[in-house]
């Protein structure tokens, strides 16, 4: 009993030291993660960014050249169509190389990745492409209407703004970039060009450029905030996966120590057996003086002690044995029909002494023309004797034992053993009926057992598809009850009548 604390502890220190190391491990990775990461936070968060960036821009790759096209021909309205092209051109080779290097990031190996360079790799790529925009400013060298013209200039630049803003959302650095060379070219042509009209449409330029940046940040934070609570989902559930898998492994160990346990006992019985029989006759001829007279009076007394303690010792072993070939699948019903009442009866008259001996009442209803039973006649007899030697044992001295042998509600049929001695308190209930368990009461009385008892009888009953019932009140006693399917029961078969012979009386003249 001592070593179960010590064993407890052990496990729970065993605990504290795996949650210690796993929480050193997390805090030096999420450590390692910063130190490499290129935005602060860590590097797998920033591989997600740029995978976000360069799956945006590769979304866009026939959606950007279309949108610049148009753009184009709205501006060859006031300039020269070569003028207009050479600019089309010129932005939609900048981001042919952007989308080139999106492709190249695709295609490396996610182990391989650096933040750093590929961070860098995409600012100097979208710094090419913002220049490229930016080129919108010579249209003012071969302007026709130079006033149309720089108005069709901040509407270009608007839209050039924010579809640069919106695909370069989750890379605040390749946004600045890609924006900042066009806002500042096209609103220093407009101040240049002078004019309130100019100078408010420089204003809405550079409005237009501080809210798409702040809009472009406001993205990433939102997209960095659903990349961390993603993070942490699956941590979460690789946590709850790690601890289900110890989980089952533990159980899986206790199982298997379980089923070892009792593959071992179950194959001690004739082991231990043997020399207990061989004890206990020997110590029954002792007692008996088959063999002469002690010459010593004291032996035959010893000899009554020895023969006791075998015989408890005994059952205690079957009971454990009992258990464990229940447990490991070995017990197997010699099923037959049979009576619980003639059960019941001679169960009772066994413990009859015992119950005399103590000055215990022992009582009895039977119902009458109750069918027989198909179970197991060994193993109900090990529970009416189980359940009479409890009401029995912790029955005080001249209480009241009552048997009952009836008919349950659903058609089955139900044994009950009712006493009335000092009852269980409700929360040693479950302690009673597990293995090796014991009440308060049990271990203040000077006949404890094994705790094995209502355990087997549980375990029989179940075999029988049954159902096992403890209804206990301090003070008020206990009764307990088996009850036995319908299916059992053989009520369903038609009785046996024997026809008499019919007598036939021939006379000698036929």
């Amino acid at each position: 009993m001592p070593l179960k604390p010590a064993m407890h502890d052990e496990d729970v220190r065993a605990q504290m030291g795996r949650e210690l190391r796993r929480n050193s491990q997390r805090t030096v990775f999420d450590a390692r993660q910063r130190l490499t990461s290129s935005s602060g936070t860590r590097a797998s968060f920033d591989f997600e960014l740029l995978d976000e960036y360069a799956s945006s821009r590769l979304g866009g790759l026939l959606a950007v050249p279309a949108l610049v096209l148009i753009l184009a021909l709205f501006a060859s309205l006031w300039v020269s169509p070569l003028a207009a092209a050479a600019w089309a051109a010129a932005v939609i080779v900048a981001n042919l190389v952007v989308v080139w290097f999106c492709r190249q990031f695709k295609t490396e190996d996610p182990t391989k990745f650096n933040a750093g360079r590929w961070t860098a790799t995409f600012i100097a790529g979208e710094l090419v492409n913002g220049i490229s925009w930016a080129l919108l400013a010579l249209f003012t060298l071969v302007a026709v209407d130079s006033v149309a013209l720089l108005v069709a200039m901040f509407a270009i630049t608007l839209v050039g703004i924010a579809a640069n803003a919106v695909s370069t959302r989750t890379l605040p650095g390749a946004t600045l970039m890609s924006t900042l060379p066009a806002a500042a070219t096209v609103t220093i042509s407009l101040v240049i060009a002078g004019g309130t009209l100019n100078w408010a449409l420089a204003a809405v330029v550079v409005g237009g450029e501080l809210f798409f940046v702040y809009l472009a940040k406001q993205l990433y934070a939102s997209e960095l905030e659903t990349i961390e609570h993603q993070a942490e989902k699956d941590s979460l559930i690789n946590e709850l996966e790690e601890a289900r898998e110890m989980s089952d492994e533990a159980r899986r160990h206790a199982e298997q120590a379980n089923i070892a346990k009792s593959q071992f006992l179950a194959t001690m019985s004739h082991e231990l057996r043997t020399p207990l029989n061989a004890i206990i006759g020997f110590s029954e001829v002792l007692q008996s003086e088959l063999l002469g007279p002690h010459n010593v009076p004291q032996y035959k007394e010893y000899a009554g002690d020895i023969h006791s303690s075998g015989q408890h010792l005994l059952n205690l072993i079957n009971e454990l044995l009992d258990l464990s070939r229940i447990e490991a699948g070995k017990y197997d019903l010699n099923e037959e029909a049979v009576s619980l009442i003639d059960i019941a009866e001679d169960c009772r008259r066994m413990v009859e002494i015992r119950a005399k001996a103590k000055s215990i009442e022992l009582s009895v209803s039977y119902a009458h023309n109750l069918p027989k039973l198909w179970g197991d006649e060994r193993a109900i007899r090990q529970v009416v004797l189980n359940l009479l030697s409890n009401a029995i044992k912790f029955t005080p001295q001249s209480g009241k034992v009552h048997l009952m042998v009836t008919r349950s509600g659903d058609g089955g049929q139900l044994l009950s053993v009712r006493d009335n001695g000092p009852g269980i308190p409700e929360n040693e209930i479950e302690t009673v009926l597990s293995s090796f368990g014991q009440g308060s009461l049990a271990q203040k009385s000077a006949e404890q057992g094994a705790g094995l008892g209502l355990p087997i009888v549980q375990k029989i009953m179940e075999l029988h598809q049954g159902r096992f019932d403890l209804f206990s009140k301090l003070r008020f006693g206990t009764e307990v009850i088996a009850t036995f399917p319908r299916a059992r029961v053989m009520d369903a078969l038609a009785p046996v009548v024997e026809k008499k012979p019919r007598l036939e009386i021939y006379s000698e003249a036929s």
